[in-house]
């Protein structure tokens, strides 16, 4: 699914189309994503290897406002990440939290390394949100302790799915309410969401944030607005340890819990899918199974229909609806072999003999009395 993309497809789309263009000409690109996240390209045609990349993007969380644009630390990732073929304008342009200076004759030659360098470059909104979740994991305020926790921060990464973080003594807690349209959709999460608990419980996956599912808020959301409470799918919540975040593991982890809504929504998608392809098929099946019963039932009455036969003229006085009484019981027939339980020879034989019904003595008659 292209939500699971740290890359833009739009926006690496029409940095290619720069990349590989022969006739230089002035670009002016205005793109939109979750309509919130916007992109600005712009290039000219004097100096086709200059382009100007600025982003708009929300604060992943609403309580933080980006008045004086990106937090120091996400320009510490962005300087990192793209120092060898961008460069940061100060100040951004206006409209925008972040420009960047971006330098074609800077990358590689190969075909191959272009289109990931072009990739990395096109994920530049994954880098801010994931860099703003770590800042945020780690820089909790302890003023905002209470009964030895902080106070939830709700995170908004996709629009209209907002998810908790909490930070506690010991370790972080992911809380996501989960929201389905359909009653068949929360029964196939419900199911996945069960089978994530049985393999925390297992050895092969005790490293793995525990996962607990409650239909139930849990304690840790006391006191957040009822419009968050109110879930057809219950509460999934994830236990963060230290080890989780540690090095390389960090990006991951975060990046996981980013798009943990993305993944239940694929899962749902592929179990319907799935499903109606069973269905699709044992249907053909059943069709399969009553097409050869006609073709049976038609080879018959061609039998019949045989001048040499001596049971013609007994046979062609049965009605119409004789016949169709015969074809239906042998289509039933059919389908009845397919749906047949296993049986076991001696079975009936043993259940007549030790399962009889007990036969009662008749009662005395008695003679009336004068």
């Amino acid at each position: 699914m292209a939500c699971f993309r740290r890359a833009s497809p739009a926006l690496m789309e029409i940095l290619n189309k720069l990349d590989s263009v022969e006739k230089p000409t002035d670009t002016d690109h205005n793109l939109y994503e979750f309509g919130s996240v916007r992109y600005h390209v712009q290039a000219s045609a004097s100096d086709p290897e200059i382009i100007y990349l600025s982003i708009s993007t929300p604060p992943l969380s609403p309580e933080v406002l980006l008045r004086n644009g990106l937090p120091d630390c996400t320009l510490q990732d962005v300087r990192r990440g793209y120092c060898d073929i961008a460069d940061i304008v100060e100040p951004p342009k206006e409209g925008f939290v972040l420009t960047l200076r971006l330098d074609f004759a800077k990358l590689p030659q190969s075909r191959e390394d272009r289109i990931k360098a072009i990739s990395k470059i096109s994920s530049l909104q994954a880098v801010i949100q994931s860099s703003q979740l770590k800042d945020m994991l780690w820089n909790l305020g302890s003023q905002d302790m209470a009964y030895g926790m902080c106070k939830p921060i709700k995170l908004v990464y996709h629009p209209r799915e907002p998810f908790f973080v909490i930070r506690m003594p010991e370790k972080l807690k992911a809380i996501f309410p989960m929201r389905f349209k359909d009653n068949s959709d929360v029964i196939l999460a419900t199911s996945l969401f069960q089978e994530l608990m049985d393999m925390g419980h297992s050895t092969a996956f005790t490293k793995a944030p525990h996962c607990t599912w409650s239909p139930i808020p849990p304690p840790e959301l006391r006191g957040e607005p009822f419009e968050y409470l109110t879930t057809n799918g219950g509460f999934v919540s994830f236990d963060i340890l230290s080890h989780h975040v540690k090095g390389a593991k960090a990006d991951r982890t975060v990046w996981i819990l980013l798009n943990f809504y993305a993944h239940v929504k694929y899962y749902v998608k592929c179990t319907r899918g799935f499903i109606h392809r069973k269905m699709r098929q044992r249907l053909e099946s059943l069709a399969e199974v009553m097409q050869n019963a006609r073709i049976r039932e038609g080879r018959d009455d061609k039998k019949l229909q045989d001048p040499g036969c001596k049971c013609v003229k007994k046979l062609m006085r049965f009605s119409k609806s004789n016949i169709l009484k015969r074809r239906c019981s042998a289509i039933a027939n059919q389908i009845k072999r397919i749906r047949a339980r296993i049986r076991i020879k001696g079975l009936d034989r043993f259940r007549r003999q030790w399962f009889r019904v007990p036969k009662f003595p008749s009662l005395k008659k008695y003679s009336k009395l004068d």
